[in-house]
């Protein structure tokens, strides 16, 4: 197989900001043509900035644009002349909206059956909350995120945008699965596929839900570390390391060893994992091996703990996980824009990962290219001439 299955398909994306964008650029990476339809004045995540914006860099390049204006009829019917050139339709507007506009599901599949027809919405389509406005912070509270990562009664954001990444990558998992059952299908016939923040928090929270369940009290940010056997430390020289010895004897006789506290693996509060897990006994541990971390610098502890066989990791700011040796050797940064390091797919096939486009398109770059399908010269002149599609010529 080629670093990019997905070559001759093609993505149409009426979508802003990260949810629908990085679902789309996980598409384009994959070898998909996403033409991305924008307003004149450019998708917001340009911020003013066109093409140099970093946020819309990582999450819209490879993609062709189409500046059109929805507000406007004929802008409408141009995006519905596409439709039936395209596989994959994805947007991330408000629910109902898009039905609104002409361009609901219904309307799409009726002009093109084969249609992958991608809604992705903060809630749902439907229940109370359905006309909610939704962002990336709202979709990490009531997911769920907030609670579990943070200690009782003590309510942080936390550091990134959680939902809307997870977000993305559940729907392109959608649109890669209806791609897959429209091949089978003996009509080629498509599909309308729906997920939210909502839905797709529970990606990363099915472990606490089973948690919670399993011991009937509510988890938060140290609830399941004793059960991990895990620890995050401070180095003499302000480094951080974490562990994560899980039930293995193996791992905790070697740590012992380590720290010069070989007395503790027969210590009764330790001797097993079911010792080390109570919670009493677990953070008196932690305590010994904060105590013992906090002598030495990272670089000695790192080349103890690879000695012994620890599973252990060195707690790694951005500039530093980019930089990293192991993320070297995968390839997973690459190529840099603008000074901005893009972040290739988390796949490799047959030993190929697929590649990031240094394209940036400029607002409307691709208008002409891409309407030239359903629109004659004239037409295109006298669509711009009314302010309801925008050309643009290339600037990279």
């Amino acid at each position: 197989m080629k670093a990019q299955p997905l070559a001759g398909i093609r993505v149409l994306e009426v979508g802003a900001y990260i949810s629908a964008p990085y679902a789309g650029v996980i598409l384009a990476s994959l070898g998909a043509e996403v033409v991305k339809v924008e307003p004149p004045e450019g998708e917001a995540f340009r911020r003013g900035e066109g093409n140099r914006s970093a946020y819309f860099i990582q999450y819209n390049s490879g993609k062709k644009s189409v500046a059109v204006n929805l507000k406007s009829k004929a802008g409408v019917s141009l995006v519905k002349s596409l439709v039936p050139r395209f596989d994959v339709l994805i947007e991330n507007m408000r629910p109902g909206k898009m039905a609104a506009l002409g361009l609901g599901e219904a309307a799409c599949r009726e002009l093109n059956p084969g249609l992958i027809y991608a809604s992705i919405s903060g809630f749902g389509s439907g229940g109370p909350w359905v006309d909610r406005p939704a962002y990336d912070t709202i979709g990490q509270s009531i997911g769920g995120i907030y609670s579990i990562m943070n200690d009782a009664h003590d309510r942080r954001l936390t550091g990134t945008c959680i939902a809307d990444l997870i977000t993305g990558i559940s729907s392109a998992m959608g649109v890669l699965a209806a791609l897959l059952g429209r091949e089978r299908s003996p009509d080629r016939t498509g599909t309308l596929m729906e997920t939210s923040l909502l839905e797709a928090m529970s990606t990363l929270t099915i472990d606490a839900m089973t948690q919670a369940y399993e011991t009937d009290t509510d988890p938060v940010r140290n609830s399941r570390h004793p059960q991990a056997q895990n620890f995050c430390l401070e180095t003499a020289d302000g480094g951080g390391i974490t562990m994560h010895l899980s039930v293995s004897q193996k791992f905790w006789r070697a740590l012992a060893r380590v720290i010069g506290r070989e007395d503790l693996i027969d210590d009764p509060r330790y001797r097993t994992y079911d010792d080390r897990r109570v919670p009493a006994h677990y953070e008196e541990l932690v305590r010994i091996v904060k105590e013992a971390f906090a002598k030495r610098p990272r670089s000695e502890w790192e080349r103890l703990l690879t000695e012994e066989d620890v599973p252990f990791a060195p707690v790694l700011t951005m500039h530093e996980v980019a930089e990293h040796e192991q993320t070297r050797w995968l390839e997973l940064m690459g190529p840099t824009v603008c000074g901005l390091p893009m972040v290739r797919p988390p796949w490799r096939f047959d030993g190929a990962r697929p590649a990031r486009s240094e394209l940036r398109a400029e607002v409307g770059e691709h208008t002409h290219e891409v309407l030239r399908e359903v629109c004659s010269e004239s037409e295109l002149k006298a669509l711009a001439a009314a302010g309801d599609i925008v050309i643009a010529a290339a600037s990279n």
